[in-house]
């Protein structure tokens, strides 16, 4: 008797977490297709403006010049078709809101490749090379695995990179 609520909090601690990820990916779509809600995100002015950090993509969140990892919204980062390596400026409010801009692309290329699901991420793959993406994009692009895609890369062959922004669904 006692093995029935163990099985149902495992059940409903799984249907919580697809919740979960089924809202997130809600709100990163109507985000990209709406832009910012100014309820869910409050804007970040130059009176209240308390500490800028600048820093490098690394395909989902941005390495700090102080050492730092902050995390870059999917979706900015999907809209902003930004590229592992890109250079970005962090703009953090006294109340501790968030502002990225894109202020230094990297030089970069598009390439096509086929899209495909591994271990719940999503991967494009180009030749032998697998480029992760991120989920906001593969939602507002409407991509599905096995769907042809155009992404882009950083131009530089000897940068090795994990990551890829996708361009368009083919």
């Amino acid at each position: 008797m006692s093995e029935l609520p163990d099985k149902q909090a495992k059940r409903l601690k799984a249907l919580i977490e697809e919740a979960e990820t089924s809202l997130g990916a809600a709100k990163e779509l109507l985000i990209s297709l709406v832009g910012e809600d100014p309820i869910m995100t409050k804007a970040v002015t130059d009176e209240n403006i308390g500490k800028i950090i600048e820093g490098v993509f690394d395909g989902q969140n941005m390495a700090g010049g102080d050492g730092k990892m902050y995390p870059v919204p999917a979706n900015y980062a999907s809209k902003s078709k930004l590229v592992q390596g890109d250079i970005l400026k962090l703009s953090i409010a006294e109340d501790g809101s968030f502002l990225y801009k894109q202020i230094g692309p990297i030089p970069r290329k598009q390439v096509v490749g086929t899209l495909t699901q591994k271990e719940g991420h999503y991967i494009v793959t180009v030749g032998k090379k697998e480029y992760r993406v991120l989920l906001a994009s593969v939602t507002y692009f409407k991509a599905k695995p096995g769907d042809q895609v155009s992404i882009n890369i950083p131009e530089d062959k000897d940068v090795d990179v994990e990551w890829a922004a996708l361009e368009a669904a083919l």
